[in-house]
């Protein structure tokens, strides 16, 4: 089995239909036991060797990432994080604080059923979930924050399409954890983690690393229910294929990989921190000024979600590496096709993937084909520096702990 294929045992866990080797469904609990059995075996096999963070052939590209300052202010990021903290009952707060350099940061999955640690917002009461809130607030731009309220929105949509089955799917069953101690000057940071929401917040001084950023949902567009009209990753969806659809014969034919998409693509999701995995498509150098632009709307959708100082800052990290950059599609280029892409440099990771049904297999027109109702996207920082990695190296290079 391939090591790029991400967890393929666990994506086909979920596809298939919940039968025993008798062909007689499997008790609830028994079929949670096993896929939770399963994601411990995934996340010791990925944790097993030292981080390396995703390369092109196993070796970070040295002297890309900087201990600098950006002159945007961290402060109100680090206040929200105490007030989340001093929010917190005392034993809640021992629950959802780590070391800043703790393999907590590495354990995340996208998966309903993973067992996660920190606090969860379901045990909160409501000033805590406020002051939680406030913490994304204070992180998020406004676009990054309406999109983790609507995915943990489109949570509960998809309990509600399964029989109301808020035990594994609800609008509350994510967890926080934090990570060091909030500061000006030493290194910290947060994690929220649940069902197609993960996000990964690293603050040193006045420098953020938000990655791994995992978003997604199933179903993308709720049609029924307490959340019905929610709609998320459109644009996204839409303006890859914008990008596809401006470039010319040449172009198209070295970004498409391949047209035929019948499984799941992503290949940097949970436990792959050290994905090797080289450029592939179509080169940014190869582009015209107008279509470089176009692909760099694209990747600000994605840096777009931290708040606005820092995401401007990252943007410009990616621009200076535009002409290494590349773009690469697998799938369709119709208006209703099913397709993934990606955008990869060395210093940005992207995916975006039109998934198999999952939970909602059920309710699907073909239960084993990819489609525009469950779609997971990715951002990575690659060659080391994923969870602010380099970063914090060079910071205890300089200050020894």
């Amino acid at each position: 089995m391939s090591t790029n294929r991400g967890l393929s045992i666990l994506a086909l866990a979920v596809c298939l239909s919940p039968l025993l080797v008798t062909g007689q469904p499997a008790p609830q609990g028994e079929l949670m036991a096993r896929f939770r059995a399963m994601s411990e075996r995934a996340e010791k096999a990925g944790l097993a060797e030292p981080f390396r963070g995703v390369t092109r052939a196993g070796t970070p590209e040295p002297d890309l990432f900087a201990i600098r300052s950006t002159g945007i202010s961290t402060a109100p990021v680090r206040q929200a994080a105490d007030a989340f903290l001093a929010s917190l009952t005392p034993a809640q707060r021992s629950q959802a604080s780590f070391g800043v350099d703790d393999d907590e940061w590495r354990k995340w999955m996208n998966q309903h059923f993973y067992v996660r640690q920190g606090v969860s917002f379901l045990e909160m009461n409501e000033p805590q979930r406020d002051a939680a809130l406030g913490l994304l607030r204070a992180s998020l731009s406004a676009k990054g924050l309406k999109l983790s309220r609507d995915i943990m929105h489109l949570n509960h949509s998809l309990g509600e399409l399964n029989g109301n089955d808020f035990e594994q799917y609800g609008e509350w069953l994510y967890w926080i954890t934090v990570m060091g101690q909030p500061s000006a000057s030493e290194p910290w940071g947060w994690q929220l983690d649940g069902h197609h929401l993960i996000v990964n917040y690293f603050v040193l001084g006045d420098q953020v690393v938000a990655t791994p950023l995992f978003v997604g949902s199933e179903p993308v567009i709720a049609e029924t229910g307490k959340y019905q009209g929610t709609v998320i990753l459109q644009d996204e969806q839409n303006r890859g294929l914008a990008l596809l659809q401006a470039l010319d014969d040449a172009q198209r034919q070295k970004a498409i990989l391949r047209v035929s998409k019948t499984g799941n693509d992503n290949l940097g999701e949970a436990f792959k921190d050290n994905l090797v995995l080289d450029y592939a498509g179509v080169r940014a150098s190869e582009l015209t000024a107008a279509q470089r632009e176009q692909l760099l709307g694209l990747v600000g959708l994605y840096v777009g979600n931290i708040d606005d100082g820092h995401a401007r800052v990252k943007l410009e990290e990616v621009r200076r590496h535009l002409d290494d950059t590349w773009f690469a599609w697998i799938g369709g280029s119709g208006p209703d096709s099913v397709y993934y892409y990606r955008v990869h440099s060395p210093v940005i990771l992207i995916e975006f993937d039109h998934q198999r049904p999952a939970n909602l297999r059920h309710l699907a027109a073909d239960p084993n084909a990819p489609g525009r109702q469950h779609i997971h996207a990715v951002v990575r920082t690659p060659n080391g520096n994923d969870y602010g990695k380099d970063l914090l190296r060079q910071h205890y290079l300089s200050h020894p702990h």
